[in-house]
């Protein structure tokens, strides 16, 4: 299993104390969107355990979990008896918010809405499973992944009701019930006995089609084990179905995609699972891992209850004795040390023993300035609070400065005081041309103040996806953006007295001055990691922090932030900044750049990547291009010690070093990354069983599969050559 605990705003010496357990558990995120910002819960489950079923996992039915999987019927070879008709589901035990009633959305808008008003959530899931044929008999019935209103299952919803529902309840409204089916056995209304269906209410799908034209057969003759995404946008109100070989990478085709307004359907608040069913014929239906992210509607961004509202990764493989008594310690540990979050005396002790003593401004003052955080003087919103333009009197008579005063929206009671502790704590000893200077701060009566340097030419992702009337940032000046980010993340990384990660590297945290300089800036993810260490692991906030696009594929099974996922963010960065396109985007089949440009690559046609503008004006200079280009790809390399250091990146930018070798196809992402098969790995004093499984994630699918691995079937990596497609 090997994923790490996730805490979310818990005391240190709690946070200490379950390190020291050190249980393997689910990984439960909140991330933020780059074009929405909004925020994504993410499960991951690398396998499963039967101590689930009192913890994470509701089993109805036939069901059950054996053997490190999902068994949706049940998983025996003793008799026929216990295999024909036989239906059950898995669902997540906490409910998640999938619409919300809004006021209706100008199309200038940034946030997503609808002339309804109504805000559907968008998700990603991505599974891999193994449907077995016993002793090859013909295989039935079929498996569906299914977002339903409740955990009931209704009696007699064997043979093709999947699972799903009954002859009584079978195209009934009430049922608020999705499903994607993958059908091995034909009804009347079915194509055929192989093939994948969109379900609502219903098990006559309201879209079908077959698999047997993509060479994909649900239950083959030879064991296979799949992988499957499913993608949905709650904004264009369409799903997207594949479907590949474990291990082979998430195809640029669907095998089903269909309009589909879950707002209209399900109830706001419903279960994500997986159900199935035997009829006459039988075959075995194995979850083998899984992994959800969704859009974060629930009140507040903090869920409602369960899981979410813990914010807490639930043990895996522990007993339930073991969850009460942390539930227990963490009580304690939270009653034994509130009151010294809420001491404002202990804050105001803290501020002024903080290193270099940056100035404390009077609150009057930066209200006066920003003319009492007047909106139009609003510079931007982040996940920790609003940035005001203000104007403060200068040293000399008459003189007049223009900052940027950082408003923290998290009260002291979320943990606000914290947030700013350690952004304070870290930015301001930092000391480079190429980091967003602190100027001071201030606290009064819990409001919270950060005043930085003013950067009038504002953020790189402004100029990168500019409104009209924004010049176009030229290419010598997109060269000198990334040189100065460079030179500021080796600074972070190896220059300063203490290893810091940024964290939250991304276009709108590249800030640029008057000479349009890069400023690095947003310093509120920010942790220094002791010099021994290599990563910060993140005890305090739910999940991997960051925005989707920029976080490093590996970040979401460790849990860690490290200086090669800096790496990963840097080049991402680089990408966009090239290419005129952010990370995440549909262009040509793929979902993120990263994987276009590498095709372009392996065609040798990088220079079509660059940012179409540019190209019509023909500002930019070929070698340079295909310099970043690969640097960046370089970056993004799945397995993080692949990576460029950032002294490596300073000397090929800078051009005393070639640009780095990539390899023709984007390698698979394999976690545990260079870990033998059963090795133990010593990691922070403590020993955990690893196991490498080949994860192509629906936010890092991989393009190819250069030197591809997959599954066997019995469930080891094994090398492979290139399928043939892939040549």
């Amino acid at each position: 299993m090997g994923a790490p605990l996730t805490l979310s705003r818990l005391p240190s010496g709690a946070a200490a104390l379950l390190l020291l357990l050190h249980l393997p558990a689910i990984t439960l995120s909140q991330v933020g969107n780059a074009t929405t910002n909004s925020t994504y819960l993410t499960f991951s489950f690398p396998s499963f355990d039967t101590s689930e079923e009192f913890t994470n996992l509701t089993i109805v039915g036939d069901a059950g979990i054996s053997q490190g999987a999902l068994q949706l019927t049940p998983d025996t070879l003793n008799s026929v008896k216990y295999l024909v008709n036989k239906s059950g589901r898995v669902l997540l035990r906490q409910p998640l918010t999938l619409w919300q009633d809004r006021p209706a959305q100008s199309t200038n808008s940034t946030t997503t809405g609808d002339a309804a008003g109504r805000h559907v959530a968008s998700f990603n899931t991505n599974f891999s499973v193994n449907v077995y044929r016993i002793d090859n008999a013909h295989p039935g019935e079929g498996f569906a992944f299914i977002i339903a209103s409740g955990s009931d299952m209704p009696a007699g919803s064997d043979a093709g009701f999947l699972g799903l529902t009954n002859a009584t309840l079978n195209g009934n409204p009430n049922n608020h019930l999705v499903a994607v089916e993958f059908d091995t056995v034909k009804q009347s209304y079915d194509p055929d006995d192989n093939h994948v269906g969109l379900d609502i209410n219903n098990v006559v799908s309201n879209a079908t089609a077959s698999l047997t034209p993509f060479d994909i057969e649900i239950a083959p003759l030879k064991a296979t084990n799949y992988t499957i995404w499913i993608d949905y946008d709650g904004s264009d109100r369409h799903i997207w179905v594949y479907m590949a070989v474990q291990g082979q990478p998430k195809p640029s085709f669907t095998v089903l995609n269909s309009s589909l307004d879950l707002g209209s359907y399900v109830l706001q608040n419903s279960y994500f699972g997986f159900s199935a069913s035997t009829g006459s014929d039988y075959q075995l239906n194995c979850i083998l891992s899984w992994s959800l992210t969704v859009e974060d509607l629930s009140e507040g961004n903090s869920g409602g209850g369960g899981m979410a509202g813990w914010k807490l990764g639930v043990a895996i493989g522990v007993p339930v004795a073991a969850v009460v008594v942390v539930a227990g310690l963490l009580v304690f540990f939270y009653v034994r040390r509130r009151p010294v979050r809420d001491d404002p005396s202990l804050l105001m002790d803290k501020l002024k023993s903080l290193p270099g003593q940056p100035k404390e401004f009077m609150f009057d003052e930066l209200k006066k300035a920003t003319n009492n955080f007047d909106e139009k003087l609003k510079l931007g919103q982040g996940g920790f609070g609003m940035v005001y333009k203000a104007v403060l009197p200068g040293d000399n008579p008459g003189e007049k400065i223009e900052v940027a005063v950082k408003k923290f929206s998290r009260d002291n009671s979320k943990g606000g005081q914290d947030d700013f502790i350690h952004e304070l704590s870290i930015i301001n000893r930092l000391r480079h041309k190429h980091l967003v200077r602190l100027v001071g701060w201030c606290h009064k009566n819990g409001v919270l103040l950060l005043v930085y340097d003013y950067m009038p030419n504002g953020s790189l992702d402004h100029h990168l996806f500019r409104d009209a009337d924004t010049p176009l940032l030229s290419w010598e000046r997109r060269y000198n953006i990334i040189a100065g980010v460079a030179s500021a993340l080796h600074y972070l990384h190896n220059e300063y007295d203490q290893k810091v990660v940024h964290r939250d590297l991304k276009a709108s945290n590249v800030m640029l001055d008057a000479s349009f300089h890069a400023r690095l800036g947003d310093f509120g993810l920010a942790r220094a990691i002791d010099v021994d260490k290599t990563s910060y692991t993140e005890r305090e906030l739910a999940g991997v922090p960051g925005t989707m696009g920029y976080i490093a594929p590996e970040c979401f099974h460790t849990g860690r932030a490290t200086r090669e996922s800096d790496v990963f963010a840097f080049g991402a960065v680089v990408l966009e900044t090239v290419c005129g396109r952010r990370p995440r985007c549909d262009i040509a089949g793929f979902q993120f750049l990263a994987d276009w440009v590498w095709k372009l690559y392996r065609e040798r046609r990088l220079l079509d990547a660059v940012d179409p503008r540019l190209a019509y004006a023909g500002d930019y200079v070929a070698e340079d291009v295909e310099r970043l280009l690969l640097l960046g790809l370089a970056c993004s390399l799945p397995t993080p010690s692949e990576r460029p250091t950032t002294a490596e990146i300073v000397q090929i930018i800078s051009r005393s070093a070639e640009p780095p070798e990539v390899p023709p196809f984007k390698p698979s992402f394999v976690w545990p990354a260079a870990v033998p098969m059963g090795e133990v790995v010593e990691e922070d004093g403590d020993s955990s069983r690893l196991t490498s499984t080949v994860v192509t994630s629906s936010y890092y699918a991989s393009s190819s599969g250069w030197t591809p691995r997959y599954i066997g079937t019995e469930g080891h990596v094994e090398a492979g050559d290139a399928p043939s497609s892939m040549v």
